[in-house]
């Protein structure tokens, strides 16, 4: 198994430590064929890309891929900010990237009463390694990433799991519904081996990212391998391996709609 993509990756427009060409070349060393610039969504006050940045961004992508021959997509990785499946990509901004990540970070701008419901909950369990999330919240955080799977075009669900137990397996039925991917991290693991079973059952696709925040980690899925070294998964499930490239939701919802 070999990767072709490398769908996760951030630069210093979010807190990466790397320019957008520093990506690139390394995924070009590595012989990737297509990247994308994945940088935190605007929600995130500390973090977040500024919009007055993105038309900058579309113009280093390009000359990224002119200078490398790796095809650099912009993409961003939205925040989920609320149980509704709000994200903080709207339609204005669509015709500026080409695909969409979605995740759920704790410091981020969440919708009026979501502190409550979803970011309290999630922040008092992760600080306390002792506490089990309540079957309550595991519902809530459930119906959230199956929103942002029904009201958004999202390519990819990243770090499922990540400061937000849910069920992972319902959450992969949605996605296989709708031709969202999700996302195996190989910066941090969240889900068990029995989970990531469970997932592939469903039918649902798969992404290996690296989360790179550095340069040198474009490309890196040595922990995603060990992990499939213990899960089998058919390899038609996983799309950005081999030589494949995906066909991805966000530009087929911009062809029906003429975006």
């Amino acid at each position: 198994m070999f990767l072709t993509a490398d769908y996760h990756t951030h630069t210093t427009f979010s807190h990466g430590k790397g320019s957008i060409l520093d990506n690139a070349l390394v995924a070009s060393k590595k012989g990737l064929k297509e990247i994308a610039i994945t940088d935190h969504g605007f929600a995130h006050p500390a973090f977040g890309l500024r919009k007055r940045k993105v038309d900058k961004m579309i113009e280093l992508c390009k000359s990224a891929s002119v200078e490398t021959g790796v095809n650099v997509l912009l993409g961003i990785e939205s925040n989920i900010r609320g149980v509704d499946g709000t994200i903080d990509i709207t339609p204005k901004m669509y015709d500026k990237f080409d695909m969409i990540v979605a995740g759920i970070h704790q410091f981020i701008l969440y919708k009026f009463g979501t502190i409550f419901s979803l970011f309290l909950p999630n922040f008092f369990v992760n600080i306390n390694l002792k506490r089990q999330a309540s079957q309550r919240l595991i519902n809530e955080n459930t119906k959230t990433y199956i929103n942002v799977i029904k009201n958004n075009p999202v390519d990819i669900i990243s770090h499922v799991n990540y400061c937000s137990h849910a069920n992972v397996v319902e959450v992969a039925k949605v996605a296989a519904d709708y031709n969202t991917r999700i996302e195996l991290n190989a910066k941090k693991v969240h889900i068990t081996d029995e989970e990531l079973y469970q997932m592939a059952k469903t039918g649902v696709h798969f992404m290996i990212d690296s989360d790179a925040h550095t340069p040198d980690r474009v490309g890196e899925i040595s922990l995603v391998e060990q992990m499939l070294k213990r899960v089998n998964i058919p390899e038609e499930q996983i799309d950005n391996i081999n030589g494949k490239i995906p066909s991805l939701r966000f530009n087929e919802f911009k062809s029906r709609c003429g975006a």
